[in-house]
């Protein structure tokens, strides 16, 4: 059985930082795009950042210069660096899997986290 487990969420104050980390039991986990999203209450879930299976990453022009998206194949992990945070972050965060190509379509990736409450204070 295929999981996905975020961790490292928190509340920070604004300009603060936190890293997301996604730890994945994916067999030949360097064969899946991997992505984060997230969901602000009453709001849909939106892509924040991916990382294709040749390490090309791509990201939301909201969070473009501050987030970080890595992977780590050796621990089967991906990580979010986000720096610069803002009120506006604050939403749950989720980690997702997809089979072979990259796509910021929520829809079609295959496997997700249970997601890590991020808050950011003013």
């Amino acid at each position: 059985q295929v999981q996905l487990l975020e961790s490292g969420g928190g509340l920070v104050q604004a300009g603060g930082s936190l890293r997301l980390s996604c730890a994945a039991s994916l067999r030949s986990f360097g064969t899946y795009a991997m992505g984060w999203f997230r969901q602000a209450p009453g709001k849909e879930r939106t892509f924040v950042a991916g990382i294709s299976i040749y390490d090309d990453t791509f990201y939301a022009e909201s969070v473009k210069g501050r987030f970080t998206i890595s992977r780590d194949t050796a621990k089967n992990t991906v990580y979010l660096q986000m720096n610069s945070l803002k009120p506006e972050d604050t939403a749950v965060y989720y980690c997702a899997a997809k089979a072979l190509h990259y796509t910021d379509n929520y829809a079609a990736y295959d496997f997700w986290g249970q997601g890590t409450q991020v808050t950011v204070s003013s």
